[in-house]
């Protein structure tokens, strides 16, 4: 693969939802891989992106948000060879280990977008998209911080453009409120249909779940119940 150069999003992309970007210090072996597979992964953004040319031949397109430590991310594109792949991730800890699974599984059906994931919203057409993860996002607890919460009407507005028609956005939390947040958010977003098949049925996980580092940790804290949503696109 060859790193893509593409053309540069609409101007006036709000702020970024993220607080920090360096994170964790890559070690000498990891940062070695990253220096070398990386560039031949990224996707670097220079106007509008057809994620079909990306993976030609693909079944699916599907985009993971903030996929962290990159175990479900790695995890499905295994399972799902004929399925392109974009992650996105801005934290050097979690771009390594995705590096990493990418290496040792030769997983050809991933790239790696490395800024703002509503910047590469911006840049994809309509209705090109089968999914969208959003796997355990910061939840931004305090009030003043909520404007960082990755789920708001100008995300929910261009996720609802780029998914086809029945294609899923799945969300996954531990805290309460973000939940609520994002179904009242979701209720006022008319392009979307939440339908689960029974009351409660929410706190499922998806099939085929297995936990993630960050789901893990918190049962370790004490936060034993989920929220796994499944937005449909009208």
């Amino acid at each position: 693969m060859t790193a893509h150069q593409l053309p540069k999003t609409r101007a006036g992309a709000p702020r970024a939802f993220f607080g920090r970007r360096a994170g964790k210090t890559l070690h000498g072996g990891q940062k070695a891989l990253v220096e070398e597979l990386l560039p031949q992964v990224e996707i670097r953004l220079a106007g509008a992106l057809d994620p079909a040319s990306l993976f030609p031949g693909a079944e699916r397109i599907v985009v993971e948000i903030g996929y962290g430590g990159g175990e479900h991310l790695a995890r499905k594109a295994a399972e799902e060879p004929g399925t392109g792949f974009i992650g996105c991730e801005v934290f050097t800890g979690g771009i390594g280990k995705m590096v990493q699974a990418i290496a040792a599984g030769g997983l050809d059906n991933v790239l790696l977008y490395t800024d703002d994931a509503l910047k590469l919203l911006l840049a994809l057409p309509r209705a090109s998209l089968d999914a969208v993860y959003l796997l355990y996002p910061d939840p931004w607890p305090k009030t003043r911080h909520h404007k960082r919460r990755f789920v708001s009407p100008t995300t929910l507005a261009e996720l609802a453009r780029v998914l086809r028609p029945g294609g899923r956005f799945y969300f996954a939390t531990d805290i309460e409120d973000y939940a609520d947040w994002t179904l009242a958010h979701i209720l006022r977003t008319p392009s979307f249909r939440f339908a689960p098949e029974a009351p409660g049925g929410w706190h499922e996980p998806y099939p085929g779940w297995q936990p993630t580092r960050y789901e893990r940790k918190a049962r370790r804290e004490g936060r034993l119940t989920s929220f796994y949503f499944a937005f449909v696109r009208t």
